[in-house]
């Protein structure tokens, strides 16, 4: 990634890279490469930042296009539906592996900093 001259590692919703999280973070950190991930639990493993849309806030809506389908609407009249909220983790160790600074106000943004 560095000899192609890769300033970042923007990491896409895969079910390959869904369990390598750990592996992904460590090669990131080893190479000096800041790391978006699609997963929490990837910015828990080491990832650097990860935003994500907020999958609880996304099974209300979710619920009620079932029960539509359910009761016969054709899924061809419903709406596709997008998510409203999304959830911000920031990994501050991970940060810090890398000499960055994270700015205050994206820090008070993050649904979640783990130190």
């Amino acid at each position: 990634m560095k000899k192609s001259g890769a300033e970042a590692l923007f990491l896409t919703r895969t079910a390959l890279l869904a369990n390598a999280g750990k592996q992904i973070a460590d090669l990131a950190i080893a190479t000096h490469l800041p790391s978006s991930c699609p997963f929490r639990r990837q910015v828990i493993s080491g990832g650097l930042v990860s935003l994500d849309a907020d999958r609880l806030a996304m099974t209300r809506p979710a619920a009620a296009q079932i029960d539509k389908i359910i009761k016969g609407i054709s899924p061809a009249d419903i709406p596709v539906e997008q998510p409203t909220r999304f959830e911000l983790y920031i990994n501050l160790k991970t940060a810090r592996l890398l000499n960055l600074t994270i700015p205050p106000a994206l820090l008070a943004l993050a649904d979640q900093v783990i130190e």
